[in-house]
């Protein structure tokens, strides 16, 4: 009885004990299909509320952006980035902006060149971080940047798509075309319009016939001497433009590094107590020497031999007999201690479209003849390249000048402070000679010595550019170190 009660209580209510008889099968039936229309009514019913539930939702997420300009801003702010100039040494904080390599929507690759700024020493490099599109630029070129400061925005991203420029171009022919179609009739119908004003309409097919030959003029009078016209006197001849006669005047700014190095000049000469001393070399020996060795020098290590190693060289060994020369001055109020050193860092003098510039080759004393040719080399392309970076050029405690590869005879350097001492080098020309009592044709350069007087005495100065000559005079003593 208590299971009969407990199965009424489960069935619904079509299913009630008032209900007609029923048999155990289609009593059955009928539980199964009531209980799967319930469930139907109820998945339907939860499905409805859900889907008003995300839509709700949907709509205020939606609302709430269109309504935040704020939160656009900061979303499109996470794929810009604001490039900077860079660091560029610890005694450069300002330069020129020389130059963009690119444009506003061009596209650049992660570390590519896209500004030049150009400082008192060398022109630094500015690379893009990322790739994307430049967007804006916040300074024009020629102005003055400092370290850290804004210089444009670049839109974080892929490459740009393939094709987008040809769309372009496609989208504008058939507008050209359109215009340009009224334009055809009127060319054609121009040639009757103009033989329509001058004497009629005249036929598109028919032509006159020409005649084959004028028929013979008359001779004209002969004129006697007395009716024949004089000819005019010539009129003087007047200075063309851009040629003889130009008094025309270019003004250009200076740039950053001749401003540097007209700066540093000065300097020199107030600072320092310049005095230079001159001496002559016989080149025979070295000149002999290089040209036996220089093409297997060649061969074996690829370096070019030339004379700048060996007076490199005899600098660096002369040094140790007069330290003083590669010695500076240092303190406040112009100096009050000296610094000697024992390192040898040259500072060797080239020439760029730019101005004079300094590379220095570190530890010079450590160095053989092939070893400081082939720094000398690396420094000299990397200097006519632009390529030179700060530490390149800092330090030096010696400089050399060549000025012979101009062809200069003679003439005094300025000292490249805070250093003593500065030699320059001539050029080489054939001069006659006293050898041994005979006068003989000698390949001879003159040697110039420019000195700080404050530190370098003349008896030392003297004595470290004898040494030099004789070093250059026999270079086999350079190699065996005596």
């Amino acid at each position: 009885m208590a299971c009969r009660r407990l199965a009424m209580r489960r069935l619904p209510l079509a299913v009630s004990p008032r209900a007609p008889y029923m048999s155990t099968a289609a009593l059955s039936a009928t539980s199964v299909s009531s209980y799967r229309q319930a469930s139907i009514r109820s998945f339907s019913r939860l499905s409805q509320y859900n889907s008003g539930l995300l839509g709700s939702a949907s709509k205020r997420s939606q609302q709430f952006v269109n309504a935040s300009p704020i939160f656009n801003a900061q979303v499109r702010s996470y794929a810009d980035m604001v490039v900077k100039v860079p660091p560029m040494a610890e005694s450069i904080s300002e330069g020129t902006l020389k130059q963009f390599s690119k444009q506003v929507g061009d596209f650049v690759k992660q570390d590519e060149e896209i500004a030049t700024i150009e400082t008192d020493k060398i022109d630094v490099a500015v690379n893009a971080p990322e790739a994307g599109t430049i967007t804006e630029f916040f300074v024009k070129e020629e102005d003055t940047v400092t370290v850290g400061q804004d210089l444009l925005k670049l839109e974080l991203g892929g490459a740009p798509k393939e094709g987008s420029g040809s769309q372009e171009t496609a989208g504008e022919e058939p507008k050209a075309s359109v215009d340009a179609a009224p334009q055809e009739p009127e060319s054609k119908q121009a040639p009757p319009k103009e033989q329509h004003e001058e004497g009629g309409p005249v036929s598109e097919t028919k032509q006159e016939p020409t005649p084959s030959s004028p028929p013979p003029a008359p001779e004209p009078p002969k004129q006697t001497e007395q009716q024949r016209p004089k000819p005019e006197p010539p009129k003087p001849a007047t200075p063309s433009k851009g040629g003889f006669g130009n008094r025309e005047e270019k003004r250009v700014k200076m740039n950053r590094m001749r401003l540097r190095i007209a700066e540093r000049l000065k300097q020199s000469q107030n600072t320092a107590a310049s005095l230079t001393t001159f001496n002559e070399v016989d080149m025979s020996a070295l000149v002999e020497m290089r040209k036996l060795y220089k093409d297997k020098v060649l061969d074996k290590t690829g370096i070019k031999l030339g004379f700048m190693s060996a007076f490199t060289r005899a600098c660096v060994l002369a040094s140790r007999d007069v330290p003083a020369v590669n010695a500076s001055i240092e303190g406040p109020n112009g100096g009050d201690t000296i610094v000697y050193r024992d390192y040898v860092d040259v500072s060797v003098a080239v020439a760029t479209e730019k101005g004079l510039v300094t590379p220095v080759v570190r530890n010079a004393e450590a160095l053989d003849f092939v070893g400081i040719e082939k720094a000398i080399a690396e420094l000299g392309k990397k200097a006519r390249d632009g390529k030179l970076t700060i530490e390149d050029m800092a330090g030096g405690t010696f400089t050399i000048s060549n000025g012979g590869v101009f062809g200069s005879l003679y003439g005094t350097p300025i000292i490249n402070l805070p250093q003593t001492a500065v030699l320059g080098l001539h050029a080489i020309k054939d001069r006659p000679v006293a050898i041994n009592g005979k006068v003989e044709i000698r390949p001879m350069m003159f040697l110039a010595l420019t000195y700080d007087h404050r530190l370098l005495d003349g008896r030392e100065a003297v004595t470290f550019l004898v040494k030099v000559k004789d070093y250059i005079e026999d270079p086999r003593r350079m190699l065996l170190g005596v």
